[in-house]
């Protein structure tokens, strides 16, 4: 977890801190980062990193949720009519966000190693579960298709269609 001493520093220092972690966990997935590589790309001392961080994995999921801050779009803000046209916007919306972004990599980094390591979020499972059936299936595909996507340049274009192609199926009763 991120401290309020992090919180306080200067924009400068922390855009510095903030630019190490990118670096770090850009290039390595969460089980081999470094902390000394951190400290030192950041200039900072290897206790300020534990005073502003705790450890890795704090570090890691702040730099992570601010990617996401800037990527994602959140869920269609009417759920309780499914809307295929507005799941395949927010996905084609947030994978296009996803690779002009500066956390494109660590995005990729997250998806391929570092969300087994870190374990299922519960809270979000059991989020999912309270959605209605239409919902929860737009949702699994929605994820299966963003990884597709992001991993397959490729194929982006057919991946795309065949989500959409998907969606519109379980609109179909």
């Amino acid at each position: 977890m991120v401290s309020e001493t992090f919180i306080n520093l200067s924009d400068e220092k922390k855009q510095k801190i903030e630019g190490a972690l990118l670096k770090e966990f850009s290039t390595y997935p969460l089980a081999k980062g470094q902390v000394a590589r951190i400290v030192k790309d950041a200039g900072i001392a290897r206790g300020a990193f534990y005073k502003y961080f705790g450890d890795l994995k704090g570090a890691y999921t702040y730099l992570y949720r601010l990617a996401m801050k800037e990527v994602h779009m959140g869920l269609p803000t009417r759920l309780r009519e499914f809307d295929p046209e507005s799941f395949y916007k927010m996905t084609v919306d947030f994978i296009n966000q996803t690779e002009n972004s500066m956390y494109f990599d660590l995005i990729k980094l997250h998806l391929s190693q570092n969300q087994a390591f870190l374990g299922d979020d519960k809270k979000q499972k059991d989020a999912f579960l309270n959605f209605d059936s239409q919902v929860w299936a737009a949702m699994v595909l929605t994820h299966e298709a963003i990884d597709l996507a992001l991993f397959n340049k490729e194929k982006k274009e057919k991946i795309l269609n065949r989500y959409h192609e998907s969606l519109c199926l379980l609109q179909r009763k």
